[in-house]
């Protein structure tokens, strides 16, 4: 993916109105992603990079109606997407850069990336805000509904040795990041790296 904000918006833009009829079997998986979170009730979350908001329904399961559940993206349609879905019910969505977020320091519990990690134009920096914004001890979940090699069968390629997904790769990304990766998971039916706050 490109790092132009642009071609990025572009991208998903053109995807927004079928996206969710595309990969329409997601759902338990992202359950279980955010099981993996143990989020507690009043917890506070941001689904960074949220798409059509396919994780917020769990989210807000997770964290109960005294939690906070905030959906960040980019594209605007999106965002509009997740709204004819519905799933602004479960959260509250906000139009913004993950690079930028506007939200105060330390004023998170959780950060959610489903898809994410690919598309940051800038990985270590972009982690490092999305570090910003959680407090000491909290969780990262960097999160696919499919593993490395079926996204890249999927997309008729090869899984390179620069993928940033591997886990020699991600590991000291995350930790020069300020990120301490917990656990890693590469299967077919997912791929999920929980990592925790240092410091």
């Amino acid at each position: 993916m490109s790092n132009d904000h642009t071609q990025v918006q572009d991208f998903f833009t053109a995807r927004a109105a079928d996206w969710d009829s595309r990969f329409p079997d997601d759902g338990p998986a992202y359950q279980a992603a955010v099981d993996e979170l143990r989020l507690r009730p009043g917890s506070r979350v941001l689904d960074a990079g949220c798409g059509t908001g396919r994780a917020l329904p769990a989210l807000r399961g997770a964290v109960g109606t005294s939690g906070v559940v905030l959906g960040a993206d980019l594209t605007p349609a999106m965002l509009r997407a997740a709204r004819e879905a519905g799933r602004d019910r479960a959260g509250q969505l906000l139009l913004a850069d993950v690079a930028r977020l506007p939200l105060l320091t330390e004023s998170l519990d959780a950060v959610f990336g489903a898809g994410l990690i690919a598309h940051l134009p800038h990985p270590a920096e972009n982690l490092r805000e999305l570090r910003r914004v959680v407090r000491p001890g909290g969780l990262l979940a960097l999160f696919h509904p499919i593993g490395r090699a079926a996204l890249a069968a999927r997309q008729g390629r090869r899984i390179t040795p620069d993928d940033l997904r591997a886990e020699d790769n991600l590991g000291p990304l995350l930790a020069g990041s300020g990120w301490h990766m917990t656990s890693y998971v590469d299967e077919d039916a997912r791929f999920l790296a929980l990592a925790v706050r240092e410091g």
